[in-house]
């Protein structure tokens, strides 16, 4: 066994998830199950994908990490813009929500933390690549936000919103006491259309029928496509924080982070997200 694998056997529940053995029966049986639920609902969530003795270490570094996050608390909408914006009177964009939640930038995350092993894996990222359906994914070149931990303190939540990149990739690292749960409604907007009126309705509580709930544990995988599904966690109860990390990948390299978006998340901004801001295109009209 390679060294590369060894390092693979150590942190993946291998003998759930074969990823030492791509293009393997069990490999692509694997696959086949997640791009079902994906078909379905957007979402794919891969249970115990962290191999069972590593689980108190994942959860350590995670604790670990958290105090160097950014913590802000800030009035937002569904789209992450300005809600003073002339929307219509009954534009979702004028519902405000109070968000609380802080982030770990990749630059204070070591490299030798089980996250970032895992991130930076070229198996991981091929299984990933074939789960989404793509043929190479690329790590976010963006220095903060390319690999970063999610930070959700007891009576904060992440609200509803959409996501920036088509899809998300992440790992509950500790759970919350209570709360904290995942709400999603997948596909409510498509890149022609916003549909206003059912995200309304969900943000303001009309339709909670239509909502999807997930409660995840230390050691879960979460595939995600949340540029088109809304979604949220909701507010976490008891002493214990909330901490996932988040991967981000894309299928083109060279991707960075707009500036606002970055002093939103981290609370700075570097050299390159200016640079990469002159010549950054936009891949669809939606509002965010």
């Amino acid at each position: 066994m390679s060294s590369t694998d060894t390092l693979l056997h150590s942190v993946v529940n291998c003998d759930r998830y074969p990823l030492h053995q791509p293009d393997s029966l069990a490999w692509d049986s694997v696959i086949a199950g997640i791009q079902r639920d994906l078909a379905t609902d957007g979402c794919s969530v891969l249970k115990d994908f962290i191999h069972p003795t590593q689980l108190p270490a994942l959860a350590q570094q995670g604790q670990q990490l958290a105090p160097d996050a950014y913590y802000t608390v800030s009035t937002v909408n569904v789209y992450n813009t300005d809600p003073n914006q002339d929307y219509p009177p009954d534009h979702p964009g004028r519902i405000t929500f109070e968000r609380g939640n802080a982030f770990v930038a990749r630059d204070r995350i070591p490299t030798d933390y089980l996250i970032s092993q895992l991130y930076t894996h070229a198996h991981f990222k091929a299984f990933i690549a074939r789960c989404f359906a793509v043929d190479t994914l690329y790590e976010l070149a963006d220095p903060l936000a390319g690999l970063c931990l999610n930070v959700l303190q007891t009576d904060r939540e992440h609200p509803w919103h959409f996501d920036t990149n088509e899809f998300t990739v992440s790992l509950l690292t500790q759970a919350a006491d209570h709360g904290g749960e995942f709400q999603f409604f997948p596909d409510i907007r498509s890149p022609d259309a916003e549909n206003q009126s059912a995200v309304h309705d969900v943000i303001t509580g009309k339709t909670p029928e239509v909502v999807k709930h997930l409660n995840l544990a230390c050691g879960d995988l979460q595939l995600f496509k949340g540029r088109y599904a809304l979604h949220r966690v909701s507010p976490v109860k008891g002493a214990q924080e909330r901490h996932t990390a988040i991967f981000a990948y894309t299928p083109v390299p060279d991707v960075i982070s707009n500036v606002e978006r970055t002093r939103q998340l981290f609370g700075r901004v570097l050299p390159e997200h200016y640079a990469a801001e002159k010549n950054a295109q936009r891949r669809d009209q939606l509002i965010d």
